[in-house]
């Protein structure tokens, strides 16, 4: 189901109107000459992005299924799509390999050998891809494995030069180099040759070659999100320069169209070459036809992408260039329908019939006048794809339910933003346990220094009411440590003053928006802009107050180590991931300069065998909640969004100022937040 269902009309009834005519083919000696002026031709683009190997509808942390999200009904929405247009091309533009239980099982547990396909490439492969390229998160479990499971031989450190099973379709990557060689790690372009039905003047129906480059491109700051596993073996550059220094080669080959297939979104800020979501600036590469993105997690077009200057966010161009984002973890298929006419001997692209839309796989259905998204609207999934994954899907599960420990306290992040920790507080205690023991042999200097640690809600609702950690009292399994933490990131610690820590935390409190406490009508709390991942809440004997009428940057208050205040000077180890030590996120401060130490452990396993340490864990176990909001009297009500019926989750974890306003009929619901007790 379209989203634009007047377009999709239109687009319908000439497809289905063209699929009834009878195709002839070119005589074979015309076909040796260029294509007659006049001729039109349909081409639907289809795009996947962001699936982080998302192969089942199955949320492997509630142990059930999540009929919101999966490839096995997008593929359902791809196989309607090919049957609705005449002509299509499929293509997947990153963050493909991790991301899920099920990854992780492939990547670290029981590792896939050299003559085995991963699950989620044999899950594409059995619908049929044309292209794809590189997301940052590809690089998370390292070049070596990488290499492996792509098929693609590396002349890198950690590399393989074997050739093992990889995906059916050619995997493109332009701004990633060996810095043995100078090379590009993956082909930079290449060229995917597919016959089309297109229609003459008079309205027959021929058969043509159409000619298209494919050229790909991931996020710069993947040499400070990975680099652990990417310093002095891999080299990046800007996805501008890598496009302009392979346009010359790729004009040479005289496409009809060429695509680039960007890992990467939509800023119109100043370019740099190490700008994280360059399409904005790529689509103005002359030579680029169309423009395939991802990496946001969100839909274009789409009303995030509105008032962006040059940017159509209803039709979908971006400087005049078809463009299009399908969503994330398979909950969405990006489709553009290229209109192609032939004029002056080449095909062009007609911009008054191209558009492009983001076909959900749970179309929202009106309730009470509002989109709302039910599970009861989802499309099936495909039956064939739960054939492909096989018994590995049954082994992962049976993995992650190991036992480790049991639990008397429920942790949870319905409220995290809010001040409940709980979900924290073991990932916290875990990684000052840990980084204490190793700074006595690894650093000696630093070894009576105070250990923090810092930690983020990483499941916060951004993916919909389901999309929150909620590990309840009873048995502890493996489930529950990477439900407690998401990410395969692995363990760095960093060297920081009072002043850096400051400013680290002011950074993390640009997660909420400024509340006037003068206005009387509702006021959202969350600054939506700033990424829950990012809202870093620290502990190990730290506290703070957190003012949200003041300016960003100003609303660190009262920053007390046991309880003494945190001088500017003051030296302090705190325990992040390797993603925030090295840059992620752009905080101020932490650039991987001052990194103390690199561990070699995963967080999610440094958790677990904490977890097992402590096998009856209690709330004495955890540190308590280091922060709290400062006090302020609002005329109006200050709002927030989580799921539904959770009230008595905040009222256990004494959190008595939140109450539920009003339910919003999908699993979510609108909380009141009272700031001034």
């Amino acid at each position: 189901m379209f989203r634009h269902p007047r377009l999709s009309t239109l687009l319908a009834g000439l497809l289905l109107a063209g699929c009834t005519a009878q195709i002839h083919q070119l005589p074979q000696a015309a076909k040796q000459q260029p294509l007659p002026d006049g001729l039109r031709a349909d081409v639907a683009v289809l795009e996947t992005t962001d699936l982080h190997s998302n192969v089942l509808s199955y949320d492997y942390y509630k142990q059930k299924a999540d009929p919101t999200l999966g490839f096995e009904r997008t593929v359902t929405l791809i196989r309607k799509a090919r049957d609705q247009f005449t002509n299509s091309l499929l293509f997947d533009a990153g963050d493909t390999i991790q991301g899920s239980v099920l990854a992780d099982y492939q990547a670290q547990v029981n590792r896939v050998e050299c003559g085995q396909e991963l699950a989620i490439y044999k899950a594409m492969d059995a619908i049929g891809y044309d292209g794809g390229t590189i997301g940052n998160h590809e690089f998370n479990y390292g070049l070596t494995f990488l290499s492996q499971v792509t098929g693609t031989p590396m002349n890198v450190e950690d590399g393989t030069t074997q050739h093992c099973a990889g995906p059916h379709y050619p995997l493109v990557l332009a701004n990633v180099y060996s810095t043995r060689d100078d090379q590009p790690i993956f082909k930079p372009w290449t060229i995917v040759n597919r016959n089309i039905a297109a229609f003459t003047p008079d309205g027959s129906k021929v058969s043509v070659p159409l000619k298209i480059a494919i050229i790909g491109f991931t996020p710069p700051p993947i040499m400070q999100w990975d680099k652990q596993n990417l310093e002095g073996k891999v080299k990046v550059t800007g996805v501008v320069e890598a496009a302009q220094k392979y346009m010359p080669d790729i004009r040479a080959q005289h496409p009809d169209l060429v695509i680039a297939i960007l890992h990467g979104g939509l800023n119109t800020a100043p370019y740099t070459p190490d700008m994280e979501n360059g399409g904005w600036y790529l689509a103005g590469v002359p030579g680029i036809d169309v423009l395939l993105l991802g990496h946001e997690h969100t839909e274009f077009p789409g009303p995030r992408f509105a008032h962006m200057q040059q940017v159509d966010d209803t039709r979908g161009f971006v400087r005049g260039v078809p463009a299009v984002m399908g969503g994330f973890f398979g909950k969405d298929l990006g489709v553009i329908r290229l209109a192609l006419v032939r004029e002056q001997g080449r095909w062009t692209i007609d911009k008054s019939k191209t558009f492009s839309q983001v076909q959900p796989i749970c179309p929202p259905m009106l309730v009470g006048g509002k989109p709302t998204v039910s599970p009861s609207n989802c499309v099936l999934p495909d039956p064939q794809i739960p054939l492909v994954v096989g018994n590995v899907q049954q082994a992962a599960v049976d993995y992650v339910n190991t036992p480790i420990g049991q639990s008397t306290v429920r942790m949870s992040t319905y409220f995290a933003d809010e001040g409940d920790m709980s979900a924290l507080a073991p990932v916290n205690a875990a990684e000052i346990d840990y980084v204490r023991d190793a700074l006595n042999t690894a650093h000696p200097d630093l070894a009576n220094a105070p250990v923090l640690a810092a930690a983020a809600a990483f499941r916060n609702g951004f993916g919909g009411p389901d999309d929150y950690t909620d590990v309840l009292p009873g048995a502890l399994t493996l489930r529950s440590a990477a439900d407690l933490y998401f990410y395969p990131n692995t363990l760095s610690a960093v060297k920081v003053d009072g002043a850096e820590l400051k400013a680290w935390l002011e950074k993390s409190a640009e997660r909420f928006n400024r509340i006037d406490p003068h206005a009387t009508g509702e006021q959202p709390l969350i600054n939506e802009k700033f990424p829950g991942f990012n809202f870093d809440q620290i502990q190990g004997g730290v506290s703070y107050v957190i003012d949200v009428s003041k300016p960003a940057g100003l609303r660190i208050e009262q920053l007390r180590y046991h309880d003494k205040p945190i001088t500017p000077s003051q030296i302090f180890v705190v325990v992040t991931n390797n993603y925030r030590a090295s840059g992620g996120g752009r905080f101020p401060g932490l650039d991987g300069h001052n990194i103390v130490l690199a561990a070699p452990d995963g967080t999610r396993e440094i958790l677990a065998e904490w977890l097992k340490s402590h096998p009856t864990l209690s709330a004495d176990d955890l540190p308590r909640a280091s922060w709290h909001f400062a006090r302020l009297k609002t005329r109006g009500t200050v709002v927030f969004t989580s799921a539904s019926d959770k009230q008595p989750v905040a009222e256990a974890d004494d959190l008595h100022t939140i109450r539920q306003l009003r339910d919003n009929g999908d699993g979510t619901a609108v909380y009141a937040i009272d700031l001034a007790h």
